[in-house]
């Protein structure tokens, strides 16, 4: 009889829960709190349409399998986050849905955490159907995460997310404590969008652990999501645990790898990495440690080299510690296919046996790959492409079988293992290119025979081929399809506007023209002269041109400070005007601080002169392009000072800095000052081209003796210039380990360009 009431009792209490469990309207901070609450499994918690600023979100509760509690948007896209807000999730079976983070950015090191403290831990919860963008900090220096993953088997699906600027990653998978490993989290169907380029490191969209966790397992699963123009630094998506899996994920001219950093024993299977033929920075997959299995990948049009080619498997540092380089041992590469990508094998990425006079022993990667196979791949060049292996060192622990190219392998390495044979390839849509081939031969090594299906899901018995795709696919298949990415209610498609022309006629129309116009706008300075007394703000798109480029109009700057004050997102092009100081201002600066995202600067046509600096930077700031073209400097203190960034840490101020056919004279500083400090190889290291250029009687007052100072920049362009009359002692210190070389020069009365073959910097690790 007492088993008979419990069990009639048990059955009272569930049916209880399910009248209880019901749809809660939530209109503010204060309802919503008291709605979490008393939320019992089953419960929607549905935030009413509109804007909540400043949330501090903690949704706590005990959900189950088939009755979760969720918060959710009454209509998905219709509610927005913004102002000082976050989440905080702990409990079982919570789901967040259809909410929109924008304008703003959190308090706290977080947006999304999946714990809330240490006993309130999330475990088979969802954040799905969302959009975070552009919701990062207001200061660039400070780091936070956007999701951070505690807890076990929980899910990030069918998000949009973009716009990260601040360092760290996107995503981040903690691994801290045995509640968090084996967590089996699932991140699928995601839309990553355009993560700009950072300046410095840090800046990953998924990060799976941290060196210090990367001994432990975490069976995170990263599958059908994109990642389009992901460009914050080299690792896209940066591994640093054992047993994760990365499949059917598109990587969309990002600039950057899926790099397997730390931990072993991952799966990589049927990604697909498309590049755009020219960028040398779209890489492919990275591989450093053991026992990862790489098959069924597909790249296309990708350049990259080094620590971003199409596939590097890297040099490991003796014993090394933690959070460096492990050998990388008993990896298969298998069934994966490369089209119009010139050399995609690149081995013994980083050694630097020649840099130990510059870098202790624990940073010298002198141990070569071992106990690695190639088999069963496949390589297709349309024009002739006769060395698709790079070695740094030498190859001695790869075993090349069974694979195929349409060009004959002069490589000196892997001649046996790379068969010639002719090929035809059938272009069924953007992208996608399959072979007419069938290969009788294949290379059955150990645990071949699991590879069952090919990279669009064919049955591999059905037909097996070499390469990616292993049987016939359908005329005008995709590749991939945005729309089966992110949440089916958010569109990235902007509504095409054309450009609007406002005419300027006087220095109060100016101003206003620049304060009304919209972000691709024009305005034409129909003028001769015009008075810029105060700094004008420049805050989205624009261009400042004169009427008649060859009557340039006059801007005669008396603002104290500066003509103009580029913002966040601001982009401002000078073309064919004058612009005049009186020696004592800038002709362009950013905000001192809280420069949170990127601004853009073009000069063309134009002549600047009597100015302190013609673009001077603040520490935190950073330019993703500033372009100069066909422009005069004269009588200036200094050129473009992006010299703020010291504090060593392999941040720097802009990502392309370019000026070509320009003529700089009686400039009493520098040319350009392009700093990049500390021992740091995730960025891209900045790109300095000065090329067809003039500089004359310049440098006098340097204490330097140094006209161009690009300090731990990484590609630097030196070509076709004239120096003359410079009294100065160098006009440039190049770095010889990132060939870097002065080509067809003219220096006459202006010192000298030298070459420092190892540059020493300080190490960040």
């Amino acid at each position: 009889m007492k088993k008979r009431f419990l069990s009639i009792g048990l059955v009272l209490l569930t049916t209880s829960n399910v009248l209880l469990a019901k749809d809660i309207f939530i209109e503010d901070d204060k309802s919503l709190k008291a709605a979490i609450k008393k939320a019992v499994a089953g419960d929607n918690l549905i935030l009413k349409n509109g804007t909540y600023n400043d949330m501090n979100i903690v949704f706590y509760g005990e959900g189950t399998e088939d009755k979760p509690i969720t918060l959710k948007a009454e209509t998905p896209g219709e509610v927005f986050i913004e102002g000082l807000s976050n989440l905080q999730i702990g409990g079982s079976y919570l789901n967040v849905e259809g909410l929109h983070f924008r304008n703003g950015y959190t308090p706290s090191k977080v947006v999304v955490s999946f714990k809330i403290d240490d006993e309130r831990v999330a475990y088979n919860s969802k954040f799905t159907n969302n959009v975070i963008e552009e919701f990062t900090q207001k200061d660039r220096e400070i780091r936070d995460q956007w999701i951070a993953l505690w807890g076990q088997h929980n899910e990030i699906s069918n998000n949009f997310i973009a716009g990260k600027s601040s360092p760290g990653p996107t995503i981040m998978v903690e691994l801290k404590g045995n509640e968090h490993i084996h967590n089996h989290h699932q991140i699928t169907n995601n839309y990553f969008g355009h993560k700009p380029r950072q300046g410095g490191p840090a800046g990953e969209t998924i990060q799976v652990g941290s060196s210090y966790t990367s001994m432990a397992p975490s069976y995170t699963n990263i599958e059908n999501n994109l990642f389009e123009y992901n460009n914050g630094e080299v690792e896209i998506i940066s591994s640093k645990s054992n047993h994760n899996q990365f499949k059917n994920n598109v990587f969309f001219e990002s600039e950057g790898s899926l790099v397997l950093r730390h931990g072993n024993y991952s799966n990589i299977d049927g990604n697909i990495f498309i590049g755009d033929g020219e960028n040398e920075h779209m890489g492919g997959i990275r591989v450093i440690n053991t026992g990862h299995w790489i098959t069924n990948n597909y790249f296309y049009k990708l350049k990259g080299e080094q620590f971003r080619a199409p596939i590097a498997v890297m040099n490991g540092i003796p014993y090394s510690p933690l959070n460096r380089y492990n050998q990388v041992t008993d990896v298969v590469v298998a069934y994966n296919t490369w089209v119009e990508t010139a050399t995609p094998w690149h081995f013994s990425v980083g050694s630097n046996v020649e840099q130990s006079d510059v870098l202790p022993p624990s940073e010298i990667r002198s141990a070569r790959p071992d106990r690695t196979v190639f088999a069963n791949n496949l390589i297709y060049n349309s024009e002739k492409a006769e060395y698709p292996i790079h070695s740094y060192d030498e190859v001695d622990g790869i075993k090349f079988v069974n694979n195929v190219s349409n060009h004959a392998n002069k490589s000196s390495v892997g001649e046996e293992g790379i068969a010639k044979q002719n090929l035809s390839m059938t272009a069924l849509s953007d992208y996608l290119m399959v072979p007419g081939l069938s290969r009788e031969a294949f290379y059955h090594g150990f645990g071949f025979d699991k590879i069952t299906t090919d990279l669009l899901g064919n049955e591999r018995a059905n037909g097996n081929r070499v390469g990616a795709i292993a049987s016939d696919a359908n005329s005008g298949e995709a590749l991939f399809d945005r729309e089966n990415f992110g949440p089916s209610w958010f569109s990235t498609a902007q509504e095409a506007r054309e450009a609007s022309v406002i005419k300027a006629s006087n220095s109060a129309e100016l101003i206003a023209a620049v304060a009304a116009a919209q972000s691709g706008d024009v305005v034409e300075l129909t003028a001769a002269h015009y008075t810029i007394d105060q700094p004008i703000e420049i805050n989205k798109q624009i261009l400042i041109k004169s009427s008649d480029a060859k009557q340039k109009a006059t801007l005669n700057v008396t603002a104290a400070n500066t003509a103009f004050l580029m913002l966040p997102k601001g982009n401002l092009h000078l073309d064919a005007v004058v612009m005049q100081g009186n020696g004592q201002q800038n002709a362009i600066s950013t905000l001192d601080k809280y420069m949170s995202k990127a601004y853009d600067v073009a000069i063309t046509n134009s002549e600047l002169s009597h100015f302190d600096n013609v673009l001077d930077v603040s520490r935190g700031s950073f330019a993703d392009t500033i372009l100069v073209e066909n422009s005069t400097f004269t009588d200036l203190n200094n050129g473009f000072m992006l010299n703020k960034e010291t504090q060593n840490r392999g941040t720097y101020n802009v990502e392309h800095l370019t000026i070509t056919n320009s003529s700089f004279d009686s400039v009493e500083g520098m040319i350009v000052d392009y700093h990049r400090g500390g021992y740091d190889e995730s960025t891209i290291g900045g790109n300095l081209v000065f090329k067809n250029n003039v500089v004359t009687n310049s440098g006098k007052d340097q204490a330097q003796n140094l006209l161009i100072k690009n300090h731990g920049i990484v590609n630097v362009t030196l070509k076709g210039n004239t120096f003359k009359n410079n009294p100065v002692e160098l006009v440039a210190v190049l770095w010889g380990e990132k060939d870097q070389k002065p080509v067809d020069n003219k220096v006459v009365e202006s010192g000298e360009i030298t070459i420092v073959q190892n540059l020493k910097l300080d190490l960040m690790y």
